[in-house]
């Protein structure tokens, strides 16, 4: 009796620690916030009365999608994974997950997420969400050790999930679409490359080459920082422009964009993984505000 009870609760127990480290590889606040980005988009688009739960199956495929692509990431790099201390313990690198295990659910969330797309909301959205885990797992995981080409690349299906909104809700490509593309793709340079600047020593130890500017962490790559950041000021004025939001959120944008240009001139004056930290972090804060005030300014 004894014997069973044990087995049972050693059963339990690593049935948890499973189920955390399924939970760990699927990288669930990265998986959100891209979902979370496709739905704004789709909302944007969307007519009145919206179809709640069809934005709901979307806003899933995309969780889904985006996990699989997520856990690919994560088993191409598995050996790089164990060199870093930031991704040491990791489902894969720490052997709390076998590749084949990893391969199977990433099978299952990216077929899963695919179909949904292509049954209950359509044929381009599905398309376009296929192209961007294409992008990301096969073109910009390997080219991170090629060099800073691997952001721009990388920005690509970054910038993607609120123009697959607007497609999953109109069923068609549009300047409205494009325009919040643009926003999303721009943000992606200073977000990236601050988060590269923090992590520096650990991306050398994997070989990473992400930062402009021969890779350094001077004036040169800060003043690139800078003027990517700048763009994001006159691009947060268009959705306005297009009939997409109000003036409200605009002027939101704007004051945002220009917090956010702050950062880049203190990250020029100091040069400092402070500095670089405190722009990642309001790279972080920059993009869900506005996408929220866009969202609240259409209502």
């Amino acid at each position: 009796m004894i014997t069973t009870k044990n087995q049972i609760e050693t059963g339990t127990a690593s049935f948890a620690l499973k189920t955390r480290a399924y939970f760990d590889l699927l990288k669930f606040r990265l998986s959100f916030t891209v979902a979370f980005s496709g739905a704004i988009g789709y909302l944007l688009a969307s007519s009145q009365p919206i179809d709640w739960v069809r934005m709901i199956i979307f806003s899933l495929a995309g969780f889904l999608v985006t996990g699989a692509s997520n856990i690919i990431n994560q088993i191409i790099e598995v050996d790089l994974d164990k060199l870093m201390r930031r991704t040491a313990n990791r489902p894969l690198p720490s052997g709390r997950l076998t590749i084949k295990e990893a391969t199977i659910f990433a099978l299952i969330l990216g077929f899963g997420g695919l179909y949904l797309l292509f049954t209950y909301i359509n044929l381009l959205s599905g398309l376009l969400t296929f192209l961007s885990l294409v992008l990301y797992a096969f073109v910009y995981t390997p080219l991170k050790r090629v060099g800073p080409v691997a952001v721009f690349v990388g920005a690509f299906p970054g910038a993607l999930p609120p123009l697959i909104g607007w497609v999953a809700a109109t069923n068609m490509l549009s300047t409205e679409a494009f325009t919040l593309f643009a926003i999303q793709f721009i943000w992606q340079f200073p977000h990236f490359w601050a988060i590269a600047w923090v992590l520096d020593e650990d991306y050398k130890k994997a070989g990473f080459k992400l930062l402009p500017s021969g890779g350094g962490r001077d004036l040169h790559t800060a003043f690139q920082i800078m003027i990517y950041t700048l763009f994001l000021i006159p691009l947060g004025i268009l959705p306005a422009k297009f009939g997409i939001t109000g003036i409200n959120a605009a002027l939101i944008a704007v004051v945002c964009g220009s917090l956010f240009l702050m950062q880049t001139f203190y990250l020029m004056k100091e040069c400092s993984r402070k500095a670089a930290l405190q722009m990642m972090f309001g790279s972080f804060i920059y993009l869900p505000v506005v996408q929220i005030a866009f969202l609240l300014d259409k209502v």
